[in-house]
């Protein structure tokens, strides 16, 4: 199932969903398409479940009513002039 299709569902949308077999765009964090594994509305509760049930390798991502991606932490890059200084 797309990404942009599990957000805009009625069983999706509003809910934490843990996602197996991603196929992410290309240059970016944001899944293109994957397979769902489990949803809640309560993170911990999704958390625990797959916990107990050893699907420890899926990434968990919150459904919104639009696609979104993911911010990108990005490190300010230390200027040479800064590092001559210290």
């Amino acid at each position: 199932m797309t990404w942009l299709d599990m957000c805009r569902s009625d069983e999706y949308r509003g809910r934490w969903v843990a996602l197996d077999n991603i196929d992410y765009e290309d240059g970016s964090s944001q899944p293109q398409q994957a397979d769902v594994v489990d949803s809640d509305e309560d993170l911990g509760e999704l958390c625990s479940r797959m916990r107990e049930s050893d699907r420890t390798a899926c990434a968990i991502l919150y459904c919104e009513g639009e696609a979104f991606t993911p911010p990108v932490a990005k490190r300010a890059a230390m200027s040479t002039r800064g590092a001559a200084h210290r």
